[in-house]
């Protein structure tokens, strides 16, 4: 049984002014826009199509590309609780973005799965109705290192999909880039618990930085065609300004490609729909298919449809932006979802973000929210 602590506590309870969730709100109608269906859209024309909601700030792991040890020690102060949104206040905004045409919504954090009962939340972001045929996707990204104790409670929640972050088969490896020497087999039995639990197919994505795990790059390709995953790789990105990044231990899309194709022959395939982040591959044998996340080499700024809630309740437009607008204040000081859905049209109508496209050495250096507080 699920505990409702999260549900009950009366200081997390929405304030005055906030409408009964069980109450809909006449839709609006919205203008047909960018991908041929109903939305709002940036300056550049992007429309608002997916929410990546971080649920907590905190994660269990080191990872050297987002939250190196040296830097996020045990004395790291991460957020109070009383500052991170309650369950109630992201099912509320979640609702406000869905009547904006948003139609994925993926739970990230930091690390999601420590954020205690999250297949409570699973369970309201399911039930949120949309005012058309298209149904929401309700997707995780995990470390993977909880899954064999919470998977079968957020398939019964209603999360449709989850994606496993693994950068090496190699325990050695692995326990290196994870920062806390956890070792891969937990998180292979996590992906497992997973399938059991009726995820299939699992994506699983693997951040790629020379040096460090390029040498993993074939036998992860191996390894998921022969388990049947979704392999998406991820070139090192500087988000962020604690990570060290530099451009020369990036490991580009076609290098990645090139070394996979090698070995196992690989055809492009072209994008499901418009706004699709990873560039995809099948293998000419018709086996299945890898991915490349190529923001590094081969930016995809003018179709992201992507946004971002950090655990404090800050919307931001853009991975490498830095201070977001707050929507956690108007929730508590008594808004309504029209007043808070007129911030996030206004906040969104007015993106320029193009971070990626104007990259540079010198860019790397600018101010940027670290990647655990918004999720990747």
């Amino acid at each position: 049984m699920l505990c409702m602590r999260e549900l009950s506590d009366p200081s997390r309870a929405p304030r005055r002014g906030a409408p009964n969730s069980a109450v809909k709100r006449a839709a609006r109608p919205l203008p047909v826009v960018f991908d041929g269906r109903p939305g709002i859209v940036d300056t550049f024309g992007r429309a608002l199509r997916d929410l990546r909601i971080s649920v907590t700030d905190r994660c269990n792991f080191r990872c050297t590309y987002c939250m190196p040890r040296e830097v996020f020690g045990t004395d790291y102060a991460f957020l109070p609780r009383s500052m991170v949104l309650s369950f109630e206040e992201i099912e509320r905004l979640a609702r406000i973005f869905v009547a904006l045409g948003t139609r994925k919504l993926r739970v990230t954090g930091g690390e999601p799965l420590v954020r205690r009962d999250l297949p409570l939340l699973i369970a309201l972001l399911a039930a949120i109705p949309t005012n058309d045929d298209e149904p929401l996707d309700i997707t995780l990204t995990t470390n993977g290192s909880a899954l064999r104790a919470l998977a079968p409670a957020l398939r019964d929640a209603g999360l449709g999909r989850v994606t496993v972050s693994l950068d090496s088969l190699d325990d050695a490896e692995f326990r290196a880039m994870n920062g806390i020497d956890f070792p891969v087999a937990r998180v292979l039995d996590g992906i497992a618990a997973a399938r059991e639990a009726g995820f299939d197919p699992i994506k699983v994505n693997m951040v790629v930085k020379r040096g460090a795990n390029d040498g993993s790059i074939v036998p992860m390709a191996r390894w998921a065609r022969a388990e049947g995953h979704v392999l998406r790789f991820i070139e090192y990105m500087d988000v962020g300004t604690t990570n060290g990044w530099r451009l020369d231990e990036v490991v580009t899309a076609d290098e990645i490609v090139a070394a996979i194709d090698a070995e196992l022959p690989l055809d492009p395939v072209e994008p499901g729909y418009r706004g699709e982040v990873a560039g995809r591959y099948r293998y000419r044998d018709g086996s299945g298919e890898v991915g490349v996340i190529a923001s590094v080499s081969k930016p995809f700024c003018g179709d992201c449809t992507r946004a971002r809630l950090s655990a404090e309740g800050r919307l931001h437009t853009c991975l490498f932006g830095s201070e977001g607008v707050d929507l956690r204040g108007p929730l508590r000081d008594g808004a309504t979802d029209d007043e808070v859905e007129a911030i996030v049209r206004r906040t969104w109508k007015a993106r320029t973000d193009r971070y990626s496209e104007e990259r540079s050495e010198e860019t790397a250096g600018r101010r940027k929210v670290e990647m655990f507080a918004i999720g990747g």
